[in-house]
């Protein structure tokens, strides 16, 4: 049956974009031999920095500083990074041409001393061996690496991001991308040396970046310094709007669209094979159900394959628990809402919003 076809083929565009590339964790001791440096940008980050800090603590390669750039907080966050005897910053007036967050990232970068640069979202955390585990990547690997965190959703809304966070793991584990000569990199856990950090300038060169983690990447790549990318699994995770269903739309409409425009178009056609599968199975199966329609077996063979192939992908990328993974219809929705607000912002307001403050696009060519 055609239909069974269709089905068949978006898995299997699933499996080819999805790649089980971990951070080494060998087990093996690992000399001290770098300064490192952990530079955190927070704005308003009060719920997720002290589960980052702690973390931090924890760690069996200590950092050799950690700096929190308050990007002017209007709740505890610069409290909360002082009571973890951290070095605090307060962030200078954002100057014009500037986003929030490379800004923030910059002035972390020039308050700090480390020759390995570790620059971490709020929200992000680590285990125990975990910044181990980023030092003997890049050393095996070289260059510029990051890491797509393991997400751990609590609230049920948070769990409604199934499927943009599974599209954002194809993004950066497809092989089209691993083989590109211009790699992106994946904001929320970067490591790079800071020769080759300061050979690009940094957040300085794309200070007017929405997408600063993926051009920076380019950047790299242009450098002729290597860009890697690794799925956190066991070792890097994180929880990304624990703040409620308003910051998790503008989080991920800030980058739907303009993410996919920086993909190879080997990337965004399975991508599109995958999500034209899912999205026939997922709203077209309940409905034949419902009426009991003589066609409802193959698309219920097509809804229980992409399911199971959800799961699968879960066990190395989220917890997201049982019931939005089977009932996947549910973060469909959400993700089409997010796109479809996404290219509002973008075609039609130019400029796309983020923790309180209006980002204007620079640039629409090529959308």
């Amino acid at each position: 049956m055609p239909i069974i076809m269709l089905f068949v083929i978006g898995c299997i565009s699933g499996f080819v974009l999805f790649a089980k590339v971990c951070l080494i964790n060998d087990g093996l001791p690992l000399e001290r031999k770098y300064k490192v440096s952990v530079i955190i940008p927070a704005r308003n980050e009060e719920k997720n920095l002290p589960f980052l800090l702690e973390s931090l603590k924890k760690q069996t390669y200590q950092p050799d500083e950690v700096i929190v750039v308050d990007d002017f907080s209007s709740d505890r966050t610069q409290e909360i990074a002082r009571q973890y005897g951290v070095k605090v910053i307060q962030n200078a007036q954002l100057p014009e041409g500037w986003t929030g967050k490379n800004w923030a990232l910059w002035n972390g970068f020039l308050n700090s001393t480390g020759d390995i640069l570790v620059f971490l979202d709020a929200d992000v955390r680590l285990a125990p061996n975990g910044l181990e585990a980023l030092i003997k990547t890049r050393e095996r690997y070289g260059g510029a690496i990051s890491v797509v965190p393991y997400h751990k959703p609590e609230r049920f809304y948070e769990k409604l991001s199934l499927i943009p966070y599974l599209l954002g793991v194809f993004a950066f584990t497809s092989p089209f991308e691993r083989n590109s000569s211009e790699k992106s990199l994946y904001g929320s856990c970067i490591m790079v040396a800071r020769e080759d950090y300061e050979k690009i300038n940094g957040h300085y060169g794309v200070r007017h970046e929405i997408m600063d983690d993926m051009t920076l990447g380019k950047r790299f790549s242009e450098a002729g310094i290597s860009v890697e990318n690794f799925i956190g699994y066991d070792l890097v995770s994180f929880r990304m709007y624990p703040n409620g269903i308003k910051s998790e739309i503008e989080g991920f409409s800030k980058s739907a669209v303009l993410g996919m425009v920086n993909l190879s178009r080997s990337t965004v056609a399975l991508i599109a094979l995958w999500v034209i599968g899912i999205v026939l199975a997922g709203f077209i199966t309940p409905l034949l159900i419902v009426a009991k329609h003589p066609w409802v077996w193959p698309f219920l063979v097509g809804y229980i394959m992409y399911t199971l192939q959800i799961l699968y992908f879960l066990k190395y990328t989220g917890t997201y628990g049982k019931i939005v993974p089977v009932m996947h219809f549910l973060s469909l929705a959400f993700f089409i809402l997010i796109m479809v607000y996404s290219m509002y912002q973008v075609l039609f307001k130019g400029c796309v919003y983020w923790k309180g403050r209006q980002i204007e696009i620079r640039s629409r060519r090529g959308l």
